[in-house]
């Protein structure tokens, strides 16, 4: 017999988006805490990803896809940087401009965090039914989809 994950009945047809809402957010959080490589805050972590999938970027640019001032941006790239995960380098294409881009050992760090995610939500996963799983496997990528269709039309 199988555990279940979640709220033990169906989805019913009438759930909200409210509900389903509260069903990613807890997934997200459970996820989020799984994840553990470098003993890194919410913020440190999100802004190390970033850098990670995406590549150097200006103080600024950083501040503003994580939703944070500059100047907390500042003190959080200064502690990554004591730390060795991140550094500031010389923008080559202008040279006042100054980039902050993951080190080897930051990418590291990145790279197990997100295998203790997936590791996580690869559980949760087993642990469904059949045709729970299957619904998860199409959802997922689905709603990843929309979102990124929806910041190409942004």
């Amino acid at each position: 017999m199988h555990k279940r994950v979640m709220d033990p009945g169906p989805v019913p047809p009438d759930a909200s988006a409210e509900d389903l809402m509260i069903a990613v957010e807890q997934l997200v959080r459970y996820v989020r805490r799984s994840a553990t490589a470098g003993g890194l805050s919410t913020a440190a972590s999100s802004a190390l990803g970033r850098l990670g999938r995406e590549g150097p970027q200006r103080l600024t640019e950083l501040a503003r896809a994580e939703n944070v001032s500059q100047p907390n941006m500042t003190q959080l790239v200064t502690r990554l940087e004591r730390a060795g995960l991140v550094r500031r380098t010389a923008d080559r294409t202008d040279g006042r401009g100054v980039l902050v881009e993951a080190t080897d050992t930051g990418l590291e760090v990145f790279r197990q965090r997100r295998a203790e995610r997936a590791r996580a939500l690869q559980q949760l996963v087993e642990e469904l039914s059949e045709p729970e799983r299957q619904a998860v496997m199409t959802a997922l990528p689905a709603l990843a989809r929309a979102v990124q269709d929806h910041r190409s039309r942004s």
